[in-house]
């Protein structure tokens, strides 16, 4: 009698962070379906009323949530990739990014759209770079460039909201363009 070979055996999976996930994601859904149930549903001139939007996110998202308790609970994700990158977190990186969410919140009624959402941007780059071991991240043309590429984001977005869908947006001066 032939014994199997260890490895052809499937390996114990562990399944406890992937099922937190899936429930994480279940109950995120269902928090959203709770506030939807709050939103009118009288339609508007497209037809749909607004709480169709996250109606349809929270079915999504708890559809999502169900598909990933059962994937771990039936023996956790299958061809899962080894993890790769460091094996601890980059807390500086973290900190850049944290840095640049928080003040784009304390500063865009001061600053105005435009400028606090590329000071975000800008911070958040360096932080992702620095966390990648990019030569020259502090180099003063990456912050020229990060913040030009920050601008040319930002700006068509402020412009979008406020000029074609009408939607006030925090500006630096009261013409509208920024």
């Amino acid at each position: 009698m032939t014994t199997p070979d260890s490895s052809a055996l499937p390996q114990p999976a562990v399944t406890w962070p992937q099922t937190l996930v899936g429930a994480g994601v279940l109950l995120t859904g269902l928090a959203l379906a709770f506030g939807a149930i709050g939103i009118s549903s009288e339609a508007g001139y497209g037809g749909v009323g607004p709480n169709f939007l996250p109606w349809l996110v929270s079915g999504v998202l708890m559809l999502c949530g169900a598909w990933i308790l059962w994937e771990a609970r039936t023996g956790g994700f299958r061809e899962l990739d080894a993890p790769s990158g460091a094996a601890h977190a980059y807390w500086p990186g973290f900190i850049w990014v944290s840095a640049g969410l928080l003040l784009n919140a304390a500063l865009i009624t001061t600053l105005g759209f435009i400028l606090s959402c590329t000071l975000c941007y800008v911070l958040a780059v360096q932080g992702l770079r620095r966390a990648s071991g990019q030569a020259g991240a502090n180099a003063p043309r990456t912050w020229l460039t990060d913040f030009i590429a920050g601008a040319l984001i930002s700006a068509p977005v402020f412009w979008t909201f406020t000029q074609f869908l009408a939607i006030n947006l925090p500006g630096l001066t009261s013409s509208g363009w920024f």
